[in-house]
This record gives C-alpha cells, structure tokens and sequence, in this order.
C-alpha cells in the first residue's frame, strides 16, 4: 500500500445537515478551514487498488479514513458468505471501532486514495477542538441514517424492489453531490450490488432483467443505469405503494 508523505487535498466531511427542514438536495463541508488543515497535519494519504482489502473485522483500530476518491465497501464475514454493510464514497469517513478492534472488514471497490487519520492523533484533536466532535457526530448520523435504509431495503421480499431502492439510493447520491443524474453510476461490481442487497448474483441479473422488459430501467453497460418509466420506478421505490 504506497503512501506519501504530502497531502493531496485537506480532509473533507460532507454531510446533509440534520437540523435543516424539509427534504435539503445538498451535502454541506462540515469541517472548518482550520479543523481541515488540522486533520492534514496529522494525516497521510493511502492508495488501495480495487479488491485490494484495507483492514479486517477484528483487526486492532488504528486509524480512520477519510475518502479522497474511489468506493469503499465495508463487509462482515459470515458463514453462509460477506455481508456488505455500506458503500462508502467521496467526502465520507470509514474506521469505526468497537473496544478497540474494527467493527467490519474493508475492501476497496474502486481504485482509492484516501486520508488516513491515527486515532490517537484523532482523540487529540477532539479532545482541544469540541466542534470538531459536533462535525463527527453529525456524520455519524447520517451513517446511522444510512444503516436503517439498508434495514428497511433487505426487508422487502422481491428482487426488482430491493435494486429499485438501491438506485433510487444511488441516484440521490449524485444529487446531493451535485452530479448529473441523467444516468446513474454504479462504480461497484455488480457482486457487491448483490451482497449488499442480500441476493445472489443470478437473483440480481433476473431483477436487472425484469425492470429492463418492463421499460422501467435501460442500462447502457454494467455501470450506467437510465430510469425511463419514473412514475413505475416510483411505485416500486415507495414503501407504501401496495405492492400486492
């Protein structure tokens, strides 16, 4: 895993703010020009090739990271194969730690660069910088945030509906990151879509395929999805929508 001594950029949190109203479309920088020059001090860039694993579940943490580029998945082994916990991209951190060991295994899905941030070094900074735990707690909601859609996506039953939500998910990704939408990006492998929606590979490509011949989706390749019916493609992403 090279490293190099000089930051590339200063780290970044990104956010949608909690305490705003309604449905807010945007995620705001919630490190400070100071909290950001700070973490860089104290941080070293690390690059992943894809696949390449970053740490195991169980693993002593050491360190946090903060992603400059590039997708992360986070995962849990377990006997009947990985159970992918979250997707984490651009401006997000990973690392979490549970009595000192890290809570779930990561790998990265894409080629990645990221900040890494020693924990001791990190517990410094909070401890004569309170904002700064303000910043971190409001990132990990919307971790928490995360957590529950994922909970709420593997309970529905069918295929087709649990990879609608799942681009519907992708989809405002990209709008809160204020990126075109025409299409949707799936930087992942289609393996890791399956994973993380509980389904086999197989089950994915019959999802795929069946919201295909209702028109309701087209893809151009295996990592750009076009949402043609909106009115369908909302009724399948509503938990409400009788789906009888």
């Amino acid at each position: 895993m090279p490293r190099d001594t000089k930051p590339i950029a200063e780290p970044s949190l990104y956010a949608v703010d909690p305490w705003v109203a309604g449905n807010p479309q945007v995620r705001n920088q919630l490190l400070s020009d100071d909290e950001r020059a700070m973490l860089a001090k104290v941080s070293s860039i690390a690059r992943f090739n894809k696949g390449e694993v970053i740490y195991r579940e169980g693993d002593v943490a050491e360190a946090v990271f903060n992603i400059i580029s590039g997708v992360v998945t986070t995962y849990r082994s377990l006997a009947e194969g990985e159970h992918i916990t979250a997707f984490v991209y651009q401006g997000d951190l990973f690392g979490l730690s549970e009595e000192g060991q890290y809570s779930n295994s990561a790998r990265a899905a894409t080629l990645v660069v990221a900040y890494k941030i020693p924990l001791s070094a990190l517990r410094r900074l909070m401890r004569n910088n309170p904002g700064l735990d303000v910043d971190l707690i409001v990132k990990l909601c919307e971790g928490l945030r995360g957590a529950q859609r994922h909970a709420l996506l593997l309970s529905e039953r069918r295929a087709a509906t649990r990879l609608a939500m799942f681009l519907e998910l992708q989809e405002h990704l990209q709008v809160v990151r204020g990126e075109p939408a025409s299409e949707i990006y799936l930087p992942m492998d289609r393996s890791s879509i399956a994973a993380y929606l509980g389904l086999t590979l197989a089950a994915l490509s019959r999802a795929f395929r069946a919201l295909a011949l209702k028109q309701i989706i087209s893809s151009r390749n295996r990592h750009h999805v076009r949402i043609l019916d909106r009115h369908a493609f909302n009724r399948l992403t509503d938990i409400r929508a009788d789906h009888s």
